[in-house]
């Protein structure tokens, strides 16, 4: 990058020097008092208050590539459960250097930033303002609000940290402060307001974010947004390229909602109606008999999913979850995913001009494209996964459960389960999602051989399988 100087300074113009006068001992010229003049609406108070907190993060990351001789996806199955379809060869790929910013939150070392800054990392190390360097590992990330959470390595209890504040009490218009690490510069500071709220970028399906004209650049990724009080109201995150200041962050409040799941569970298991719906538009409205201009029509129902299994139909108009007004299908989608599953709510639907109540369970929302596979719930894929060597996941067409890792040499591996096997049967009990499968299997007895009922990947046709049950 090089660097310009940039002309004359505002307020540099030179004078003349007014003719020297000539003083006598008794007449001297009368000295003028130094007068601290405060600067004006200045910022440098509210920044020397909270850089502290803000770090650079490095990161060293490798593209993960499959090792020699590990099982792969059948075709269509790493895409249609967010896991990578990758060639055979060297299990690492090359080095690459990662630059990003983020903000301590609580003295022990807590850092919040990006998760696409730490995705695939080998290493992170962390930088605060004041000189100090920390290896970092990374608690929890989420793809889909692109939030990351980081815990520093043997640092102090007295690390300086920055609040979260109330995101939701922004208005278009108010200043806010951005602080990070662009290009590499550590610790650069801008200003701006708030230029629209609730921004859907189309960048995922829980996009809600704020737009400011705060000038971000590469490298501010996972960095503080700021209002006047200190508190942190957004993390940058995304650019417009070919714009001049349009930048994005993800609300405080919705950090605030993630943080305890990604903390203590390393990933975020969110709310599923198991659904497809739309926009209600006047033309819908009218075609469907409704006298309303705002909700959720469902256009299609996963069979045997959560919102079937409660009594949901295609064409109903969901208006309401719980307290929560529906306007539109992304607020549906937005205010069901922050719910954790297994959640019972109050669904309110227009169904042929009527008012109905139900009551559903939400299941967990099986894994979308570009994501990692979400299992049902931790307790219930451990077993599996270590005991069994293998990962399950609700089907994302609603079919039931899909086996969607496996571990080479592992019983799973032995019993010819591979990736994609839709498991239908466990013993005597058939199962229609993964909770209840690993329910089942944690269940079975230590040194038995397990019957197990499938439908390999790519075949219409169920086959029995033997699973052993390690002692």
């Amino acid at each position: 990058m090089v660097l310009a100087a940039c002309g004359q300074a505002i307020g540099s113009t030179a004078f003349p020097s007014p003719p020297a006068r000539t003083t006598s001992a008794s007449q001297e010229t009368p000295a003028i008092p130094s007068v601290s003049v405060p600067t004006p609406g200045s910022l440098a108070p509210l920044v020397e208050s909270v850089k502290g907190a803000v770090v650079n993060v490095e990161v060293q990351a490798r593209e993960p590539v499959a090792a020699r001789g590990q099982l792969r996806l059948p075709p269509g199955w790493a895409e249609q459960f967010g896991l990578p379809e990758l060639p055979q060869g060297n299990a690492r790929g090359p080095v690459q250097q990662g630059l990003g910013s983020g903000f301590i939150i609580d003295a022990k070392g807590l850092v919040l930033t990006n998760n696409h800054v730490v995705e695939n990392a080998e290493r992170v190390r962390v930088k605060l303002d004041d000189g100090r360097a920390f290896d970092a590992r990374v608690l929890g990330r989420d793809p889909l609000t692109d939030v990351a959470v980081l815990q520093l390595e043997d640092a102090p209890g007295e690390l300086p940290f920055v609040k979260l504040g109330d995101s939701d009490a922004m208005r278009v218009g108010d200043f806010v402060l951005a602080i990070g690490n662009p290009f590499g510069l550590a610790s650069s500071v801008s200003s701006g307001i708030v230029s629209a709220r609730a921004r859907d970028i189309h960048a995922g399906p829980y996009d809600e974010f704020l737009q400011t004209d705060a000038a971000i650049n590469p490298g501010n990724s996972g960095g503080p947004l700021f209002n006047l009080k200190g508190e942190v109201i957004g993390m940058n995150t995304a650019i417009v390229r070919e714009a001049t200041g349009i930048g994005f962050a993800v609300p405080s409040n919705l950090i605030h909602t993630l943080l305890p799941r990604l903390e203590k569970e390393g990933a975020v298991r969110r709310g599923w109606l198991g659904l497809a719906a739309q926009d209600l538009t006047p033309d819908l409205a009218r075609a469907l008999g409704l006298n309303v201009e705002k909700g959720a029509v469902i256009a299609d129902l996963n069979p045997g999913g959560p919102g079937a299994r409660a009594g949901l139909q295609d064409n109903d108009v969901i208006t309401q979850v719980d307290d929560t007004p529906i306007v539109s299908a992304g607020n549906l989608t937005r205010a069901v995913g922050l719910m954790r599953p297994d959640t019972q709510v109050d669904v309110h639907v227009l169904r042929e001009g009527k008012p109905r109540e139900l009551k559903v369970t939400l299941g967990t929302r099986p894994a979308q494209r570009g994501e990692p596979a979400v299992p049902t719930r931790e307790e219930d894929s451990a077993p599996a996964k270590g005991r069994l060597g293998m990962r399950l996941a609700d089907d994302p067409e609603g079919q039931g459960v899909r086996v969607v890792q496996v571990e080479p040499g592992s019983p799973a591996d032995r019993a010819e389960l591979p990736p994609g096997t839709l498991l239908i049967q466990v013993g005597e009990q058939k199962v229609a999602s993964a909770r209840e499968a690993a329910e089942a299997l944690r269940s079975a007895k230590p040194g038995s051989m397990l019957l197990l009922r499938i439908q390999p990947p790519g075949s219409d046709v169920p086959l029995l399988r033997a699973l052993p049950v390690p002692s």
